[in-house]
């Protein structure tokens, strides 16, 4: 008996030193709103990439931040895009904090550790008053989350009640999907979404087009 449970223990110590250096690794750094507004007012070069939907980045961004979608972020083809500046941090905003930790994640997943997450996302920065780009107004994607689920929801209820009780499966769904996006911190109705039409412009500002990280 005392030699199973000296085998499960000396099992768990090597699970968790096996496990621990991964989650350490995979910590990610972050800088407040005010403190890369220092290094803007400074003139230092500050490499910035917002994650956050094409429609959602015209609306307002930083003027320091080239978009680049969180839906098809590639972190080679970005450091690759780097050059030599590749060696210096890349900053990462989104509106509030939550996209822009997903793509500091997969960055650091694809072996890129200088990866600088910007506390508080847009929303932050823009109470700091760093200077921002502001154009048409937009529908943010977790509102639009928002809304789908919502809706989903709803017909799945009025549709359960009315038509067939099975219906009532799909408000089953919907909240199974919302609690797996809480747990996890990813929403795949956020994803699915953020490639729709409406939340793409091309360039000159029309809507329906292909994204363009230069032009929002």
């Amino acid at each position: 008996m005392s030699q199973s449970v000296a085998v499960y223990f000396s099992s768990s110590r090597r699970s968790f030193c096996d496990w621990a250096p991964q989650e350490i690794a995979m910590s990610i750094e972050t800088i407040t709103p005010r403190q890369l507004g220092d290094l803007l007012r400074e003139g230092r070069r500050v490499d910035l990439i917002d994650v956050r939907t094409p429609i959602e980045f015209r609306e307002v961004h930083l003027q320091a931040a080239k978009n680049v979608p969180l839906d098809r972020l590639d972190p080679k083809a970005v450091m690759a895009e780097r050059g030599h500046a590749a060696s210096q941090p890349l900053y990462v905003v989104c509106k509030s904090g939550s996209r822009g930790k997903q793509a500091c994640e997969r960055f650091l997943a694809a072996g890129f550790t200088n990866i600088v997450n910007v506390e508080g996302g847009t929303l932050a920065c823009v109470e700091a008053g760093l200077p921002v780009k502001t154009g048409k107004k937009a529908i943010s994607l977790e509102r639009q989350v928002r809304i789908a689920a919502g809706t989903l929801v709803l017909t799945g209820a009025v549709l359960g009640t009315f038509v067939h009780p099975y219906w009532v499966g799909l408000s089953a769904f919907v909240g199974a999907g919302l609690v797996f996006a809480g747990v996890t911190d990813t929403c795949g109705m956020a994803i699915m979404l953020g490639r729709m039409p409406w939340n793409q412009v091309r360039e000159g500002g029309v809507q329906g087009g292909k994204a363009n990280c230069a032009v929002q």
